[in-house]
């Protein structure tokens, strides 16, 4: 079997006395969407921010392309090819669409190029309407498309979203999922944090479910859509 892409092994992480991670394995291989699913506070933005360099590990390794990303600077972790579209969205409320745009290529050498921005414009066809809009003046929706491209600029070998359905309405949300299945059929390896977890497994090809800084369950996505356990758990099902 190959290498993983990105390889994490007994991950801990603390925020002060309190340690929200607990010596969790997670691994994606390249050309995979694999989603880590559970409740509020189970660690899984945690475990995102740890992998973004934005968190420092107490113990554990973290793998990237084989080698070790742990306790690398974030711009050097974006660098290296591993960019995240946080919770919340996080756009430049003031800086025009493009212009937020471009910070997603602040890291590469030679900065942002007409092709970037066609890509991205192709995906998200309402930001090539707005390129000269503000990023704070978009819908929700729209400021949730403007934090994916933004990570796209970066032109990563794994994109991690951080809820990206999170205070969506459904046709939204439906639109969001639908465009995330688009770039991974374009190439991109993909690591998704949702609470949708219906949405998150129909996507994924495997699924990790995360509680309380553990992971409890691991397995095909599929599986786990089937999983009478994670129904009850996740899916609003009796």
């Amino acid at each position: 079997m190959s290498e993983p892409l990105l390889d994490i092994r007994g991950l801990r992480v603390h925020y002060g006395g309190i340690e929200a991670v607990k010596g969790i394995d997670l691994r994606v291989n390249e050309g995979e969407v694999v989603t880590l699913i559970g409740g509020n506070g189970a660690g899984k933005t945690t475990t995102l921010k740890t992998i973004s360099g934005v968190k420092s590990p107490t113990v554990g390794e973290i793998m990237f392309a084989g080698n070790s990303i742990k306790g690398v600077a974030p711009h050097e972790v974006v660098q290296r090819g591993v960019c995240q579209a946080p919770e919340g969205r996080r756009v430049f409320a003031r800086m025009s669409v493009r212009e937020n745009l471009e910070m997603g290529a602040f890291a590469r050498s030679g900065g942002a190029e007409e092709d970037d921005f066609e890509r991205v414009f192709s995906l998200f066809p309402v930001l090539r309407e707005r390129r000269d809009q503000a990023g704070g003046t978009l819908s929700g929706g729209e400021q949730q498309m403007l934090a994916i491209g933004r990570a796209l600029m970066s032109g990563p070998k794994l994109l991690m979203l951080d809820e990206p359905s999170m205070g969506l309405s459904p046709i939204l949300t439906e639109r969001i999922f639908d465009l995330v299945k688009e770039i991974h059929e374009q190439g991109t390896t993909i690591l998704l944090v949702e609470q949708n977890a219906h949405m998150a497994l129909n996507l994924a090809d495997r699924g990790y479910v995360i509680e309380s800084g553990e992971i409890v369950l691991e397995d095909e996505a599929d599986a786990l859509l089937h999983n009478d356990a994670v129904r009850k758990a996740y899916l609003g099902e009796s």
